[in-house]
């Protein structure tokens, strides 16, 4: 069986700075891996090399064991793989039903047709309402996306990013900004909606991190330097010296002062 998605010896150059420094991840089907660094580790710029907003300078990325480096966004969502954004990505003139099942049209095989009406695509408006129930947004279906909180917004990206039923989903920090109480509800919804599915999300949250992921990658000038179980990853001496130890420590000075 092939791997979820794998990446190997993945390097990226901007001119003379490499940013990504032969990064190796090997995910399985169905696991959610949580990816950490310090800032500047290169953390955005591997989910762009994943979801092919760049094409990585050398090295290869295998989604399935298809290679997927150097393809189009389009061309990789296609083949399964799906990413919501750190800002976002809505229209916002558009009901929450209606940015839902514009995201689904066509992973049911629509397509442009002009003497077609959208209120007649029984399996499109059926599927966009399960949808809306996954996220817990079916009392706001009617609400333009304009309108909504801040976390309901994130959980109207959530249901556009897996819409398309996508089998590998990318979430890019899907909790900043969130209240503690919204947090830990979004961890629940994370959970509920990429059940069965694979998951990777970039998160600083460490609470967000150990209560989430099946496994962490440690990310750290642009290479991979730890990939375990979280149990494991917190105890590591070099992710200690390297990230988490701060990380942790700055946290729990943040707790005490609140």
């Amino acid at each position: 069986m092939s791997f979820a998605l794998e990446l190997r010896d993945v390097r990226k150059s901007f001119g003379k700075s490499e940013i990504i420094r032969g990064a190796n991840l090997a995910v399985q089907p169905g696991e959610r891996v949580a990816i950490i660094g310090p800032n500047g580790a290169g953390k955005s710029t591997l989910f762009n090399l994943i979801s092919g907003r760049f094409a990585p300078t050398s090295g290869s990325i295998h989604l399935h064991g298809q290679r997927i480096d150097g393809k189009k966004p389009y061309e990789i969502n296609r083949q399964g793989l799906s990413r919501s954004f750190q800002v976002s990505n809505l229209f916002t003139r558009l009901s929450v039903f209606e940015n839902i099942r514009c995201a689904v049209l066509w992973s049911l095989g629509h397509r442009y047709a002009f003497w077609k009406f959208l209120t007649d695509l029984e399996d499109a408006n059926d599927r966009t309402e399960q949808i809306l129930e996954m996220i817990k947004l079916d009392k706001r279906r009617d609400v333009l996306a304009m309108n909504l909180t801040y976390a309901e917004a994130r959980a109207l990206e959530i249901g556009i990013t897996i819409a398309g039923g996508s089998s590998v989903i990318l979430l890019d920090e899907p909790t900043a900004g969130m209240s503690k109480s919204e947090t830990k509800r979004f961890i629940q919804l994370i959970r509920d909606v990429t059940e069965g599915k694979t998951l990777l999300t970039v998160e600083h949250d460490m609470g967000v991190v150990f209560g989430l992921a099946d496994k962490i990658a440690v990310l750290v000038y642009g290479e991979v330097i730890a990939f375990d179980t979280p149990d494991a990853v917190r105890a590591n001496a070099r992710v200690q010296e390297a990230y988490l130890g701060s990380v942790l420590a700055e946290q729990q000075a943040a707790g005490a002062a609140a």
